[in-house]
């Protein structure tokens, strides 16, 4: 019911390969302890309409975390995926003890709130950058959040009493967008999340890929410039050096250092951020929809990669850097027309997410549902 919505005895039955006798003395017996609810009627050819089942709100909720290089989000989500309460923390991810320290406050102040209103949290789900590893929750690029006397995953499972899973952002991303949004029902999907960095979300034949730890999708980390900018992984020339929201700003302001023309240079030159530059785009600024399109070729070429490599149906942007629009899909699309074999690009779709942010909050309590269901944690 998580996963198909509302159903009939009858459906639930096909879909379980099960009796429908055996189905009614589940939903009973789910039913009896909250976690369904009859909700309607169903469509039938001919006779009395079946009755519709599906998930019961309650009190049961989901904790999502989403820690980002520049904030962190924690919001408490129903089973039916409304979202019941939010905390926007301006606290920006570092590698770092002090990060632990300075997170606990907030978590403290959301689980309250979550005793004050009575639910039971049943999973912690939470997002982040880096290489992170699904199965042990470690994260490989912040090596300090797994620290041995109280990692990430524990103080989020002493806060809430519940099981934690940890995720990267960029799969969060892509579970989102193929649950909810653009990527629903389709079988391949890359899902390009422009931020900080650059990652990739794959659907391949209607699976998500992992790779072997979960590290499949850096696309930000390979090579385009052999004698590029030195990269933070500590390699040279990577697409994170050229098309993340950080070198969109760096080249920004060695763009007004150079003394070229723009209404940036009104701006305080510390406080320009990829959001303002993307306003002054869409104002018609010549220099930031020029950095812009730099931006979005640059993409094209890496993206062009992964084309080759997954022929997709669709490419998702998202990202902060998505905000731009048809600034940013443009100048990829004609990057993937000049770099890309004719016969790929036929049918392939380029398009900015609708969904936005919620994208990687709806992935990740998607994530927690979908982890509790397999491992039968849910109490």
């Amino acid at each position: 019911m998580y996963s198909l919505g509302a159903q009939t005895l009858a459906q639930l039955a096909k879909a379980l390969h099960a009796s429908v006798p055996s189905i009614t003395m589940l939903i009973d017996e789910l039913a009896s302890e909250n976690w369904v609810q009859e909700i309607g009627t169903g469509n039938a050819q001919y006779g009395r309409k079946p009755a519709l089942f599906g998930l019961r709100a309650g009190n049961q909720a989901v904790v999502v975390v989403d820690i980002s290089v520049h904030d962190v989000k924690l919001v408490v989500f129903d089973l039916t995926n409304r979202v019941l309460d939010r905390l926007d923390v301006n606290l920006r991810l570092d590698d770092s003890v002090a990060f632990l320290e300075a997170l606990r406050g907030p978590l403290e102040t959301i689980s309250l709130r979550i005793q004050e209103n009575q639910l039971n949290i049943i999973g912690v789900g939470c997002a982040l950058p880096g290489l992170v590893d699904p199965k042990t929750g470690t994260n490989y690029t912040y090596k300090n959040l797994n620290r041995p006397t109280e990692s990430l995953k524990e103080l989020l499972a002493a806060s809430f009493n519940a099981p934690v899973y940890l995720i990267n952002d960029t799969k969060a991303t892509i579970l989102g967008e193929h649950r909810f949004g653009l990527a629903k029902g389709k079988n391949h999907v890359l899902s390009i999340n422009i931020d900080w960095g650059v990652g990739l979300g794959v659907i391949n034949n209607g699976e998500i890929l992992q790779g072997l730890a979960g590290f499949a999708g850096e696309l930000g980390h390979i090579q385009l410039q052999a004698d590029g900018e030195l990269c933070s992984c500590g390699k040279v020339g990577c697409l994170d050096t050229l098309t993340s929201a950080s070198s969109l700003i760096r080249r920004v302001k060695n763009g007004l250092k150079e003394g070229r023309v723009s209404k940036l240079a009104d701006e305080n030159f510390e406080d320009i951020d990829a959001e303002m530059v993307i306003d002054k785009a869409k104002a018609g600024d010549e220099m930031a929809i020029d950095l812009l399109n730099e931006v979005g070729n640059e993409l094209g070429k890496g993206l062009s990669i992964a084309v080759h490599l997954f022929n997709p149906e669709l490419i998702i942007v998202n990202g902060i850097v998505a905000k731009a629009e048809r600034l940013i899909t443009r100048p990829i699309e004609q990057a993937i027309d000049k770099y890309c074999l004719a016969d790929f690009r036929n049918k392939l779709v380029i398009t900015v997410s609708r969904l936005g942010e919620m994208a990687k909050l709806c992935g990740t309590q998607a994530y927690v549902i979908q982890s509790l269901l397999e491992y039968e944690e849910i109490p």
